[in-house]
């Protein structure tokens, strides 16, 4: 909206809560005017997992990639939308369903085979929740999720030692410099491990059951990708 000088007021949400503008590609000096770059050597996908199950971090194979991408799990927290008060766990197809207007498993497809073609390693990230679920755990330390996104892209998870998670059977370093080796491994943060190990066995569960409308369209290497409850440890 504009103020009776008829200059923009920032402070008006009336219209929307999210300001919006436009400004000419020039006024971004690198900017690319096909609107395209060069191939990533890393993708990052980005989820709030609010049951404090999933790892800081993990490396994905091109299935692991496609079926993560499909399923597009997070926590819809209060501040994103409208009404949500606190974490509810969501999947958003591709991260992004509601802009998606072919078959999500054309997309997927093309992320699997482009992952693969240009040899880019793949990693999800949790920003959710550690030690427990909302409400008993504490949110990830931010300086845990920069000191491992620095480290995946500048090539210090190279060299280092993978675990296969039990439950998801993606690949989550065992130590990382600098950072607190046991956050790596949720399991050990949580105080009652047969929480853990119950909420564990409801998210593989969610996942199980959100997949199965993308099952007919893709292939055994995806579906291979699927989570499934290992037996609890000790």
């Amino acid at each position: 909206m504009l103020d009776d000088q008829r200059r923009p007021d920032f402070d008006d949400g009336s219209l929307t809560e999210n300001t919006r503008c436009a400004y000419p590609l020039h006024f971004i000096p690198n900017a690319s005017e096909t609107g395209r770059s060069g191939h990533p050597s890393n993708i990052i996908m980005l989820t709030a997992d609010a049951f404090g199950v999933l790892p800081p971090i993990a490396r994905l194979t091109p299935a692991q990639a496609m079926y993560h991408f499909l399923s597009g799990y997070t926590a819809k927290v209060a501040g994103t939308e409208k009404g949500v008060t606190e974490p509810e766990a969501t999947f958003s197809t591709c991260f992004g369903a509601p802009f998606m207007p072919r078959h999500p498993s054309e997309y997927g497809n093309l992320l699997r085979d482009l992952i693969a073609r240009h040899g880019v390693d793949c990693w999800l990230v949790n920003t959710g929740w550690t030690g427990g679920a909302y409400g008993v755990g504490n949110r990830m330390p931010i300086k845990v999720t920069r000191g491992l996104l620095n480290a995946a892209l500048s090539g210090g998870l190279n060299d280092v030692e993978f675990r296969t998670d039990p439950h998801f059977g993606f690949a989550v370093p065992v130590a990382v410099p600098g950072i607190d080796a046991g956050v790596l491994d949720p399991r050990s943060t949580w105080a009652d491990k047969a929480a853990y190990d119950a909420q564990a066995r409801r998210l593989v569960g969610m996942f199980v059951d959100n997949f199965e409308k993308f099952e007919t369209h893709v292939d055994a290497s995806v579906r291979a990708a699927a989570p499934h409850m290992a037996e609890a440890a000790e």
